[in-house]
């Protein structure tokens, strides 16, 4: 069965714009439900933090197949699977501890960002605004290291701890979103002088 993927009277910019608005929307639910919750409900946290990996494999997901597949897109292929190990991981951590948890969304955080990086790279020249996913990617990486650096400090953690990288998260998608949102505006023809 063949996969679905953008028609060619789709460009790719357009679907990219309605996927970033959708990403950076569904982060800054997560976040606000992050801070909501907080420290107060372990169990409400616990679902958050499992809800966050499996949320960005299914988007990945989304996306892979809305762009040709997962075959002509790798790097999300590898991105849904780590994202879906990662969510396993993190229910497991739960059992563990909270450091635990932290460290695995250090590691998942550093290998998704170099993915999303590469993501980038390959759509270049078919798609605006990936400067914008580049730095996304990046930033994650050291977001990674961030929370290993927390978790040696034993700085007291929970949920809200990724909030400030789902917030930069959200904010990326939102630039993307915006950019390629201004870029495909109708320009005005220029005064004809009289």
């Amino acid at each position: 069965m063949p996969s679905r993927s953008s028609s060619p009277a789709t460009p790719p910019s357009q679907w990219l714009r309605r996927y970033y608005f959708m990403r950076a929307i569904v982060s800054i639910g997560w976040i606000a439900s992050a801070v909501a919750v907080g420290g107060r409900s372990p169990l409400l946290g616990a679902v958050l933090f499992v809800a966050y990996p499996t949320w960005d494999a299914l988007a990945n997901l989304i996306d892979a197949r809305r762009s040709g597949g997962l075959r002509a897109n790798p790097t999300q292929a590898v991105n849904l699977a780590i994202s879906v190990i990662t969510a396993a991981g993190v229910a497991v951590a739960l059992t563990i501890g909270m450091p635990a948890v932290i460290q695995v969304f250090g590691a998942w955080a550093i290998l998704s960002g170099l993915l999303q990086l590469a993501t980038a790279i390959r759509r270049w020249k078919v798609a605006g605004a990936q400067w914008v996913m580049v730095l996304s990617g990046a930033q994650s990486v050291l977001a990674g290291a961030f929370f290993f650096k927390r978790v040696a400090a034993g700085v007291p953690l929970d949920v809200t701890a990724v909030a400030p990288y789902a917030a930069f998260g959200a904010f990326y998608f939102l630039v993307s979103a915006i950019w390629l949102t201004v870029r495909a505006a109708p320009r005005s023809p220029a005064p004809v002088a009289g």
